[in-house]
């Protein structure tokens, strides 16, 4: 028998960020604001100032013209200035080529024909490498051996765009590092600068502890973007100015789960359904009273209800959805004070106040705004019409749905399989905006999906026809292009990026420098790394290490042909589609046909 092997748990802090934070540096950053009139004693022994500064925070130099951060980047930290200054790009903003990232510009029709004869002969093929892209950016190594992006002529940059300084004690980045949300703009530093970066963890723990703290990331994030926010919504664009300001000053902030979602996630994919959904926190219980309209800021939340002694997943939201407006618009139209009820439903038949019909639980990781339900009645129900209050009101959401682009997740869909959407939600496919589905029954086996992606990228596929199954159905293991893409969080050079045109998830070649972080975080197991050759069909090697070279590689979603996505137009059965998993309506469609 073999005899078990017993380690220590792993804890949060056996990896610090730093290895240079020793006592001294400690000591300095704790006698700079903010940090120097925290109360210590606010904190637990376990989860000290002292420790959290040693272990979430490092000392970071930039030179003149470093990209700190870039705009549409994922970010999983916050940055205060420690001396220096740095400057922000106000929009419009850079052009992409100056912030290391790629063309996508389409082929032309000879092109696209053109690949069928001129692709090469031999596997991963490059022509260019590690030359500066178009727009005068380039890269290089600093002492703390990271690579960085910066802009050679930084000076005409600054006179040809407006910018706005951060000096000592200002902080930037703390939005997208709490809510996973994208950079919404660049940073550039201006002239040597000394930053102290500090990962959400750490941001987190502060946030919770020190009020004043809490109070000045809430008044940033309140200044910068949740107005923004709320008046990019349909129920809130009949609202003046002083309203949506009282509804952003009642606002409150709420995180559930973890952050590093998809290393739980692919630790306990394997477990069974009771185990994973024990563990997901509840934000709302169904039988609670609604006392806050709930806006999904990021990440995802399971909808279900009690059936016997269980639950049954109903749907799923995620970024842009809100919960509970049901039942406020319901409780505010028959408040005839009769009580509370669990159906809003007398034993008469009589309209009484209803408490949620459903469970919202956290898929992993999810930022909620809470709207109070008072707030949500005084200023926003008097405004909405008859129709909408209908819309937004009904109760009887049994139906598929999810919240992208709507203000409720009660839209009506196609009827999906409670099977189906338990595979979709139970693997997180729903993170998908692009997730490729296909129907083994109709799937003859004919390869053409596979050639099709071969003929778009130099006679390499993207993808790999297998994946997991339910019923006639599978998931391939091609990327989805994630809605919360956790595989461009680290990536240290900026390579793996968004496509300005349409979302998509891209690699710039150019930049990326082969350290495969992308490849590690990819939950779905959708990047590869991949050595590269010369025309020859010679492996492309290190000067210094003698190695091979490696790239990262996915799929790019045929950015760059004529048709879009060469898998889908190659299918002669249409057992293939890409689905956007935020429109179900469109899935539910295809899978009833």
């Amino acid at each position: 028998m073999v005899e078990a092997v017993t380690i220590q748990r792993p804890r949060r802090w056996d990896t610090p960020f730093s290895d240079a934070m020793d006592e001294v540096e400690v000591n300095r950053i704790l006698g700079l604001e903010p940090f120097r009139g925290m109360d210590r004693g606010r904190f637990p022994e376990t989860l000290s100032l002292d420790g959290i500064i040693a272990n979430d925070t490092r000392v970071v130099h930039f030179q003149d013209g470093d990209i700190v951060m870039r705009e549409g980047d994922y970010g999983n930290s916050a940055f205060l200035v420690i001396t220096g200054q740095v400057r922000v790009v106000l929009p419009p903003g850079l052009p992409e080529a100056m912030l290391g990232r790629g063309p996508s510009a389409k082929k032309s029709l000879f092109q696209a024909i053109a690949q069928l004869w001129r692709n090469p002969a031999y596997p991963e093929v490059r022509s260019v490498f590690f030359g500066a892209p178009d727009g005068g950016t380039a890269s290089r190594d600093d002492a703390q051996q990271q690579a960085r992006i910066f802009i050679q002529d930084i000076r005409a940059v600054f006179d040809q765009h407006r910018t706005a300084a951060l000096g000592p004690a200002d902080m930037f980045g703390e939005i997208a590092a709490l809510g996973r949300t994208q950079r919404t703009a660049t940073v550039i530093s201006d002239g040597p600068s000394e930053l102290l970066e500090i990962r959400w963890q750490g941001l987190r723990d502060i946030r919770r502890r020190v009020d004043d703290f809490r109070r000045h990331v809430d008044r940033l994030y309140r200044e910068r973007s949740l107005t923004s926010h709320l008046q990019a919504m349909p129920m809130f664009q009949r609202l003046d100015a002083e309203a949506i300001n009282r509804i952003a000053d009642e606002t409150v902030f709420e995180t559930y789960g973890d952050f590093d979602w998809h290393t739980q996630y692919q630790r306990q994919r394997d477990e069974s359904f009771s185990r994973r959904l024990a563990e997901e926190p509840i934000i709302v219980a169904e039988g609670d009273y609604p006392d806050g309209l709930l806006l999904v800021r990021a990440g995802f939340g399971r909808v279900s209800r009690a059936v016997n002694n269980g639950h049954r997943t109903i749907r799923y939201i995620g970024r842009g959805a809100v919960f509970g407006m049901a039942e406020i618009i319901h409780n505010w139209r028959h408040d005839d004070g009769g009580g509370v009820v669990a159906d809003g439903v007398d034993d008469d038949g009589g309209a009484q106040t209803t408490t949620l019909q459903s469970t919202l639980r956290a898929l992993g990781y999810v930022d909620i705004l809470r709207v109070p339900t008072a707030v949500i009645e005084e200023l926003v129900l008097p405004t909405l019409s008859t129709a909408e209050l209908a819309l937004y009101g009904r109760l009887d959401r049994d139906r598929v749905s999810t919240g992208k682009s709507r203000d409720d997740d009660a839209w009506d869909n196609p009827v999906i399989d409670p099977g189906m959407l338990e595979f979709l939600v139970e693997h997180r496919y729903i993170n998908g905006t692009a997730t490729m589905l296909m129907d083994l029954g109709r799937c003859v086996r004919c390869d053409e999906c596979v050639l099709a992606c071969a003929r778009a990228h130099d006679n390499n596929p993207r993808f790999n026809r297998h994946g997991r199954r339910h019923g006639n159905y599978m998931v391939a293991n091609a990327c989805m292009h994630c809605m919360d893409p956790v595989c461009m969080i680290g990536c240290p050079t900026g390579a793996i990026h968004r496509s300005s045109s349409g979302g998509q998830v891209t690699i710039n070649d150019l930049t990326c420098i082969g350290c495969a972080t992308c490849a590690n975080s990819c939950p779905y197991d959708n990047i590869r790394m991949v050595e590269v050759r010369d025309g020859d069909g010679a492996f492309i090697r290190d000067t210094v290490t003698k190695l091979p070279i490696a790239k990262a590689t996915k799929c790019d979603l045929c950015l760059d042909q004529l048709g879009g996505p060469a898998c889908a137009r190659a299918c002669p059965h249409d057992a293939l589609k890409r689905v956007d998993m935020q429109d179900l309506t469109d899935l539910g469609r295809w899978l009833n046909r």
